[in-house]
């Protein structure tokens, strides 16, 4: 069954004295769009993040919400960048020397300085991207779950009108059969009235009539609005993302339908055009949050 855009996913996951939290929230969107917010211990897993949720939803503006608290005693590394440690040195320096002042540079202050430390431990790193990824995974689960059942009632709402619309398309094609017989009596009536008593030309009467009839008649566009109403049907049962296509087979029902209201020179049928287009508008705002 069709799924909708809009969606809300949240996983938990205690393990080791660590605490994930991932919270997902999807709205309608053209392509899908992912964006993460994690802490910055966590960055280097971002492209993991996005791809574990661009491998269970195709489309929507997808925002990650992810916290993490590590009171893990595991024995870490302690690392120094060397390079960077220079290159702060050799600037304290220099300023030291440019504005005369003592150059008395202690090892414990650089160290306090950003990317000088770093604390490393690939065992526990590993171990926190699989975890990590295990709660990423449930979110998004989760969010399918609500997706799928939002889709479904979508799908219901979408199957009456889809049902109401073939129900007008036969009234237009049951009125449609009678226009060219009512065009005929109205058409000798006319004559008739203007030739007074002289005799009717069957052979131009019958020419006027298949000309009234080429240009009235809507029987390939109700052929064709029956065959995109029952593509549009079918697909509503689809396991694949259908929102663009559903969209497509909308914008042609409402083609064929305005090529009947132009052509039917008739007020019911007028009618039956107007009540399909507004059904077609309510379906086209519907499947906007169709994934």
């Amino acid at each position: 069954m069709i799924k909708s855009m809009t969606g809300y996913g949240k996983a938990n996951l205690s393990q080791n004295q660590k605490e994930y939290q991932v919270e997902i929230k999807s709205v309608n969107h053209r392509y899908l769009d992912i964006s993460v917010k994690m802490p910055k211990v966590l960055s280097y897993l971002e492209e993991a993040v996005k791809k574990a949720v661009s491998s269970k939803v195709k489309r929507g503006k997808i925002d990650v919400f992810i916290t993490f608290e590590n009171r893990s005693t595991e024995a870490k590394e302690i690392k120094i960048n060397t390079e960077i440690a220079k290159i702060y040195i050799d600037e304290l320096k220099s300023l030291a020397k440019q504005e005369e002042i003592l150059s008395n540079i202690e090892v414990t202050e650089i160290a306090k300085l950003p990317d000088v430390l770093s604390i490393q431990n690939k065992q526990e790193e590993d171990t926190i991207k699989s975890e990590l990824l295990e709660t990423v995974c449930q979110a998004t689960q989760n969010l399918i779950k609500m997706r799928t059942t939002e889709g479904s009632k979508m799908a219901e709402d979408l199957l009456v009108r889809t049902k109401a619309i073939q129900i007008k398309i036969e009234e237009i094609s049951s009125l449609s059969t009678g226009l060219i017989e009512e065009y005929v009596v109205k058409l000798e009536g006319r004559i008739k009235e203007i030739l007074k008593n002289q005799d009717i030309d069957k052979a131009r009467l019958a020419q006027e009539v298949v000309i009234y009839a080429d240009k009235c008649s809507v029987e390939e566009e109700v052929t064709r609005l029956r065959s995109h109403v029952s593509q549009f049907e079918n697909l509503l049962h689809s396991k694949e993302p259908i929102g663009k296509k559903l969209d497509f087979i909308i914008q042609e029902m409402n083609r064929e339908t305005n090529t009947i209201g132009s052509k039917a020179n008739n007020l019911s049928i007028t009618n039956q055009v107007i009540d399909i287009k507004t059904e077609l508008e309510n379906i086209r705002e519907q499947i906007q949050n169709v994934e």
